[in-house]
């Protein structure tokens, strides 16, 4: 958009006579980059914060640790009781609330702007429940519930064919409809291949289906492990272990950059699907690309926090919001991780004893969110 919007400024300074040329091209520069600082202030606000919520989850609570103990902690240093609870229940649960909830919040992301649908995202469009289906199926052929690494990879496997079930039923019949990113691909890219509301459609159905596979894999479970598999598929830190934390870490290493790469070769599509082939661009492929990244960061956050419900769909508008309309994966991300930071300390330190599953209040908080979605596209539409 910034580089159409500067050729165009360019070619006007370049008639003669238009001596309003270079008040329109100092305009814009002064628009881009009033929108650039704002996006990088609000990346920046968005990581103290976590940061932040990070100390306040790991220090605070029902059992406070001082920052002199946290350090001496950290630094090998054995504090009977304290040293227990930091490093094998407060510190695991606020990295994998960070890294889980960047991952769905990047998912997110990914999925809004590659279909450009307000209820695109991968906990409603059956990738989470997918990933949930092959994790706990893991359970059922005997596999340990801690499992981080055999989780990690059930999980990922059970996202993709979750998403390919989804492509396969929205693109079938329709006419035109490829998925290379040709002229035939309609004036909306992918999103115009797939179109929305038939992508939407097919994915709740996938959602419903894994969730009613999800009951039937849990009942065939022992009594040990369908406890186990109930807690996690509410969505819940409490049985996270290092081993998923570094697992999930490496994915989302490797993950992040892709799909950050994949989100910003989707802007010239924001511009329409012929104007976007004109200049070059493939929003088809790169669609196509980043749908699978957004299902692999939605399964790998699956596979170690489970199915935090509604932070992929609460994080982008969030960010949106945030950044005055300015797409950001990176801000979109952050806004995950604080979600799950607050939800998780609300859970846990909030209604005295009882300590609920992260994905209760996080489902609590996107379930208006969501309903507001569909009144505000009817609305549009």
């Amino acid at each position: 958009m910034s580089a159409l919007t500067g050729e165009a400024t360019r070619a006007a300074a370049g008639r003669p006579g238009s001596s309003a040329a270079p008040d329109a091209l100092a305009a814009v520069r002064a628009l881009q980059s009033g929108s650039r600082r704002r996006l990088v202030t609000v990346t920046l606000a968005l990581a103290v914060a976590l940061v932040l919520g990070m100390g306040v989850r790991v220090l605070l609570g029902g059992y406070t640790v001082t920052i002199p103990d946290f350090l001496a902690i950290l630094g090998g240093e054995t504090i009977p009781g304290a040293s227990f609870i930091v490093l094998q229940e407060k510190l695991p649960r606020a990295v994998a609330g960070a890294l889980a909830g960047a991952g769905f919040g990047a998912a997110g992301a990914l999925f809004r702007r590659t279909l450009r649908n307000p209820l695109a995202s991968p906990d409603i469009l059956g990738v989470t429940q997918g990933a949930a289906v092959a994790a706990v199926g893991m359970l059922a052929f005997g596999a340990e519930a801690g499992s981080g690494a055999g989780m990690a990879v059930a999980a990922l496997i059970g996202g993709l064919a979750a998403t390919a079930v989804v492509l396969g039923f929205s693109t079938a019949g329709r006419s035109g409809g490829r998925l290379g990113g040709g002229p035939s691909a309609g004036s909306g890219g992918l999103a115009g291949a797939l179109g929305g509301t038939t992508f939407i459609v097919a994915g709740i159905a996938v959602a419903t289906l894994c969730q009613a596979v999800l009951s039937g894999v849990m009942l065939s479970l022992n009594q040990h492990d369908l406890q186990s598999a109930a807690i996690w598929t509410a969505g819940s830190l409490n049985a996270v272990t290092w081993e998923r934390i570094v697992v999930l870490a490496v994915l989302l290493a490797v993950l992040l950059p892709a799909g950050g790469m994949l989100h910003a070769r989707l802007a010239p599509a924001d511009l329409g699907g012929e104007l976007a082939h004109g200049l070059g661009s493939r929003p088809g492929r790169t669609g196509l690309g980043a749908l699978t990244v957004g299902a692999l960061l939605a399964a790998a956050a699956t596979a170690a926090t489970g199915p935090l419900a509604f932070v992929a769909l609460l994080s982008t508008p969030v960010a949106r919001g945030l950044t005055g309309g300015r797409p950001s994966l990176p801000a979109a991300a952050l806004c995950g991780a604080v979600i799950v930071m607050a939800a998780d300390f609300l859970a846990a330190e909030a209604f005295g004893g009882a300590r609920l599953p992260t994905g209760v209040l996080t489902g609590a908080a996107g379930a208006p969110l969501m309903l507001w979605l569909l009144v505000r596209s009817g609305r549009r539409s």
